[in-house]
């Protein structure tokens, strides 16, 4: 899977529900999957840890998304992929 691709899809998905909260209300659940991350490494789950970062990433992707940023370039940009 492409970053890009991954980052049109989750747009697709949620960009309406996202832009409706707003950046500040998206950021809030953003920091909330990054605390239930936390949690999951506490607890050593695999499966749980998987879970949270897949929904941290996703959450990272929507606020690039509300605010207009191509993940995938700023990867490239800040690690020269």
């Amino acid at each position: 899977m492409e970053i890009r691709d991954l980052q049109s899809r989750l747009k697709q998905m949620y960009f309406q529900k996202d832009q409706e909260r707003g950046i500040f209300g998206t950021f809030t659940w953003f920091t909330e999957e990054v605390g239930e991350l936390a949690e999951a490494l506490l607890e050593g789950k695999r499966g749980s840890i998987e879970e949270e970062l897949a929904d941290v990433i996703a959450w990272a992707i929507s606020i690039a998304n509300l605010i207009g940023v191509d993940v995938e370039e700023a990867l490239k940009k800040k690690y020269g992929l």
